[in-house]
């Protein structure tokens, strides 16, 4: 549990940034506050961290509220994106795979600076799908692909969990009998999730990157929420990968406890401060 409290501190100083003084969206959408972008719903769209950021990522853990704009009563066109491929494909590995290579070959990686004239700015699965329908082509970076994933895997009758590693953000799919993974993650004792990162062209699902194997990641599985900004979140949970029979769990360096014991120190005296 230290060591989940450390990433999520070490997650909440990666994603500090300076917010532009201007953003590129529909002002009757969005509404800047204390030189920060939030949505409708109250909820942060140029801050993972906080209990009213897009992750609230907080010491106690993270929940990714930004999803839950897009379920329950919010249900929307990145809901009806999944049902419509869940109606084309009856082979369960054929449909996760359908879901994960639309998303990938329909949105192209760009940074938000670039895009939105803003260090950080989360969009929604449905502004994703969105500028899908419209446009054909959407733009985004690593949190945005995850959340239009999560959703659309729902949407078809998956479980999906969204993950957190320091600087990305990434989806898991629970298919436990799927043979063409690297490997398989085991998320509260259920082995079995699969790897879905659809940022890179040449992606392929399932394929977990060498690096993030033995590292400390947190994942949250997405169930039917309501979106509850300044809800506190959910306590972390860590996730583990099998490979060769073997298990690989999560751990964090010496050196690294020792610099995230002094990061916690500082975020708890800035917050005292506040």
């Amino acid at each position: 549990m230290r060591a989940s409290k450390a990433l999520l501190i070490l997650l909440s100083i990666s994603l500090l940034i300076t917010i532009s003084t201007c953003i590129a969206l529909p002002s009757e959408y969005f509404n800047k506050r204390d030189n920060e972008i939030y949505d409708s719903w109250g909820l942060c769209r140029t801050r993972a961290y906080g209990k009213d950021g897009f992750f609230q990522i907080t010491e106690e853990g993270f929940r990714p509220a930004i999803v839950f704009e897009s379920l329950s009563e919010n249900r929307d066109l990145a809901w009806k994106l999944g049902k419509e491929l869940a109606k084309r494909y009856r082979d369960r590995h054929e449909l996760a795979e359908a879901i994960f290579y639309f998303v990938r070959d329909r949105v192209r990686y760009m940074p938000d600076i670039e895009q939105f004239g803003v260090r950080e700015f989360a969009q929604n699965a449905d502004e994703v799908a969105r500028t899908i329908v419209n446009e054909e082509v959407a733009y985004g970076d690593c949190e945005d692909y995850a959340v239009i994933l999560a959703v659309m895997y729902k949407a078809a009758g998956f479980r999906s969990a969204i993950v957190l590693a320091p600087g990305h953000a990434a989806v898991l799919v629970y298919l436990p009998n799927y043979d063409r993974a690297n490997v398989k993650w085991t998320l509260e004792g259920e082995r079995g999730w699969i790897w879905a990162e659809a940022t890179g062209r040449n992606n392929r699902f399932g394929y977990t990157p060498s690096r993030y194997i033995g590292e400390t990641l947190l994942a949250y599985e997405i169930k039917e929420e309501p979106l509850e900004v300044g809800k506190p979140p959910k306590e972390v949970k860590e996730i583990s990968v099998e490979r060769g029979g073997f298990t690989y769990f999560s751990y964090s360096p010496f050196f690294s406890i020792i610099f995230f014991m002094w990061l916690i120190r500082m975020i708890g005296a800035m917050f005292r401060r506040r």
